[in-house]
């Protein structure tokens, strides 16, 4: 029997193997969501760099965030990723999920980087 967190790593494995197939050289928008606080970042494989990142943890969001790990936060941390997207030139990448279900806080934080331009 496999423990929760296998079974999370197990999914997040696979995900990532299916988005390195369909990339097509785009880079990846990587969620991570902890109880408190939600994160995201842009990073090119290829070159193993991080080109844009957010989270509910900084200075700009903190102040006006009634908490971190919410759907509210994830829409501002979305919409900040994707301002700092089309400030580095990036309008397309693919959306890594990890183990995440495609619900709630993760879905949240997507909607909102597509509304401020990202394309995936």
């Amino acid at each position: 029997m496999l423990s929760p967190k296998e079974l999370f790593e197990r999914r997040k494995r696979r995900t990532r193997i299916t988005l390195t197939k369909k990339s097509a050289g785009r880079p990846r928008l990587s969620v991570f969501r902890s109880a408190n606080h939600i994160y995201a970042q842009i990073i090119d494989d290829a070159h193993g760099k991080t080109l844009a990142s957010a989270s509910s943890v900084e200075k700009d969001l903190k102040g006006c965030l009634k908490c971190g790990g919410d759907k509210a936060a994830a829409t501002a941390v979305g919409k900040l990723l994707a301002e700092r997207a089309k400030a580095a030139g990036i309008m397309e990448v693919v959306f890594d999920r990890g183990g995440y279900i495609y619900h709630g806080r993760v879905q949240a934080l997507a909607e909102a980087a597509r509304e401020g331009g990202l394309s995936f």
